[in-house]
């Protein structure tokens, strides 16, 4: 059983849409950028610049179409998921990987939802993340520094938190979690406070917005970032997209239902493989691949060998 990861922010370098698929793009790259440039009426290959990458809402684009062409490239070559799962902005791949939403409409949502963050909170936010430190031990850092703009966001792992909030607060929480003990403490190439209540507001708008687009039921399971369970039902789903920039991503229990489901090889999206290398820890009997810059056609055969092994 095959699980394709989608990763979300923080992944992102300056020209990973260009080495997409390695020195020859695959096909259907090449068209699903040509699509989305269509939708979005501009070039989508301009959003992976390093001045475009300042902006929130082309880093989530940029992402959202390195994912998808990624998959729909893998599928040309043989590879389907049995399960999907995505961090964050990476919930939207996911998404359209079990064909519960149309690729051009979970576009033009997606970037809704990146114009919100944006917009909301411009400057002086981010992400902070905190590594050898517990949830519990996270939360009484934050209270202890006096951080009250600063939530807990993702739950990486069991000992890998991501803290939202104002850049002030966060360097607080960073001085008194390597005080407690956390091995590093780093901020992340985010520029929003995501998963936490201060994007409550952009949230119920984005769920307005998506009661407007047509979801169907998954072909395949999706696992919610919000409860971390399997959403078997389009307007699960639909909440779940709607509402994930607001809750805290656990993201650890996430990938261990996947386990439970079978999943025997997980298959990480481009950029990056922060997600891959979260799974060697925290399971270590799983196969990973990431599929980074490597051509599709390579990154075919060696999904096919670690589900044949």
């Amino acid at each position: 059983m095959i699980a394709f990861l989608f990763p979300g922010q923080g992944s992102q370098f300056t020209g990973f849409l260009h080495t997409l698929g390695g020195t020859s793009p695959h096909a259907r790259i090449v068209a699903t950028f040509e699509e989305a440039s269509d939708v979005l009426h501009m070039n989508v290959l301009d959003l992976d610049h390093a001045h475009a990458l300042k902006s929130t809402v082309a880093v989530q684009l940029a992402l959202f179409i390195a994912g998808v062409a990624t998959m729909r490239a893998l599928r040309d070559e043989g590879i389907a998921p049995d399960a999907v799962a995505g961090l964050s902005v990476g919930a939207y791949g996911a998404a359209v990987a079990a064909d519960a939403i149309h690729f051009d409409d979970a576009l033009k949502l997606l970037q809704l939802r990146a114009q919100l963050m944006e917009r909301a909170y411009p400057h002086g936010f981010g992400m902070l993340a905190v590594s050898g430190l517990s949830e519990r031990e996270v939360d009484a850092v934050i209270a202890h520094a006096h951080a009250k703009a600063a939530f807990i966001a993702n739950l990486n792992a069991p000992r890998q938190i991501v803290v939202a909030g104002a850049n002030a607060d966060l360097d607080l929480v960073r001085q008194h979690a390597l005080q407690a003990g956390a091995r590093k403490a780093e901020l992340l190439a985010v520029s929003v406070p995501s998963h936490c209540i201060l994007l409550d507001d952009a949230a119920r708008e984005l769920t307005e917005a998506a009661s407007k687009v047509e979801f169907r039921t998954p072909s395949v399971p999706y696992i919610g970032n919000r409860g971390a369970r399997p959403l078997r039902q389009a307007d699960a789903i639909r909440l779940d997209l709607a509402t994930n920039l607001r809750y805290p991503v656990r993201w650890h229990d996430s990938s261990v239902v996947l386990s439970e489901l079978g999943a025997r090889v997980f298959v990480e999206m481009p950029p990056g493989r922060t997600l891959t290398q979260l799974a060697d820890e925290a399971l270590p009997g799983i196969a990973k691949v990431a599929v980074e810059q490597m051509s599709i056609t390579s990154a075919a055969a060696l999904i096919n060998a670690r589900a044949a092994d």
